[in-house]
Parts: C-alpha cells; structure tokens; sequence
C-alpha cells in the first residue's frame, strides 16, 4: 500500500520544510515526492532539515504544476484548512487512511499539501477526489506543512497494517486524475455546443460536476463510455 502513495507538497516557500517533510514521510515507510514549483530547490537546508531522510529529497520530482504531479493518479486527495462554498466530500486523515488502504493493488494515490501561507487554491482542491482536514485545536489551527505531512503519514501506515482487510478486486483500473480532466475539457466543450452551459453565466455548473464525476470516481471503462456518449452526443449536434 504505502509504495502507492504519493506526497505532493505546492509551491512550498521554505526548503527546510521539504526536509522536513521527507523525514516525516520516511519514518512512515512513504518514499515518493513530488514539489509542485518550489521557491527553492535543490537548496542545501532541505538535505539539513531531511536528516536521515535524504534518499526521500534526492529523489524528489519536481514539476511545474499540479496536473503533471498527479495526472497518472486514481485517487487524489487534498489537504484543506478550511471549508469552502461548494461542500466537497471531506474526510479525517485517519477515515482517509482507511480508504486508501482500500484502492486497487494497481492504482496510485496522491496526497497534496498546499502553501505554507495559503494552503491550495479553489481550482487545485477542485482537482482532488476528497478532500482532509486535521481536526486541530479550532482557537489555533496553524499547522506547519511538515507536521501535517506527519499526521496524515502516521495514518497512512497504521491503515497499511491492516490494508489486508479492506483490499477490493475491480475488473477495470479506475480513471487517473489525467484521464478525468480530459474527460472535463470534453464535456465542458459539449455543454458549450448545447448551450446548456453560458460562459458568461456559468452558474458554477462545472464546479458542480466535476465534484459529481470526482465523487463517483468511474473505472476506466465507464470513462471510455461516458466519452463516447460526448463524441455521439457532439455527431449529432454537428450534423
């Protein structure tokens, strides 16, 4: 389970916090790391702050946005402070956890941690499946980055003790991250043909399905499926 999963930390401000995310990650069996346009890095404060950890920083990939570091993923979830207009499915790490160790032996999962100041954006939350939040103390909920990368690695790995128990059979992959948002550039371009979606209205109507299509978390099959119904559908309109 735990070689599955995948750290992706966004445009972190501080090296030393990837350090420190590392060690984190690999006191907890977690190897994979993926920096999302870091301010800074290779720096010398990361390999310091990583201790023993430094194979983990060595080995990092560093892309240049989100949906490079998740695109091949089926299940990616987002790290959120806060709550947000648009409900998303939201879990504690340790229910997270459980799910996870639930996913398919031949899918892969990213867990995305957002800036040291802001956290994620609107648009990189709306690009995750669920969403967790740690229930800190609600009169100080300031988490640093690498303590959060702790918690939720923690539970990762007891989850990975007893993944035996929750592993599921499915007769087709599920769809990755990248499969999906071909998939929503697909229907947008078809609501837009229909005119059932205005752009300078949109009503958040694709926020809205997306959140749907994300939740139901469709196997690549029924991926294949829903875009040929798109192409029918786009025949039709152009005949």
């Amino acid at each position: 389970m735990l070689d599955q999963i995948r750290i992706v930390l966004v445009n972190t401000s501080h090296p030393g916090n990837i350090g420190s995310a590392a060690r984190a990650m690999k006191t907890m069996g977690l190897s994979e790391l993926y920096l999302v346009s870091p301010e800074q890095f290779p720096d010398p404060k990361a390999e310091e702050m990583a201790s023993g950890a430094t194979d983990v920083v060595a080995n990092a990939v560093v892309v240049e946005t989100l949906e490079e570091a998740v695109g091949d993923c089926t299940l990616v979830v987002g790290a959120s402070a806060r709550s947000r207009k648009i409900p998303w499915p939201l879990l504690a790490p340790r229910e997270m956890a459980v799910k996870v160790a639930g996913e398919p032996v031949n899918s892969h999962t990213a867990i995305v941690f957002g800036r040291e100041r802001s956290g994620l954006t609107n648009e990189e939350l709306q690009a995750c499946h669920l969403h967790i939040q740690i229930p800190a103390n609600p009169d100080y909920t300031s988490l640093n980055v690498a303590a959060a990368v702790q918690i939720v690695a923690y539970e990762l790995r007891i989850a990975s003790l007893n993944e035996a128990s929750y592993a599921d059979e499915w007769d087709y992959r599920l769809a990755t991250a990248g499969e999906m948002e071909l998939f929503f550039t697909h229907l947008q371009e078809v609501l837009i043909e229909l005119q059932f979606l205005k752009m300078n209205a949109p009503r958040k109507l694709m926020t809205r399905l997306r959140r749907f299509f994300l939740r139901a978390r469709p196997d690549v099959m029924e991926m294949n499926i829903l875009r040929g119904i798109l192409s029918s559908v786009q025949l039709i309109e152009r005949r």
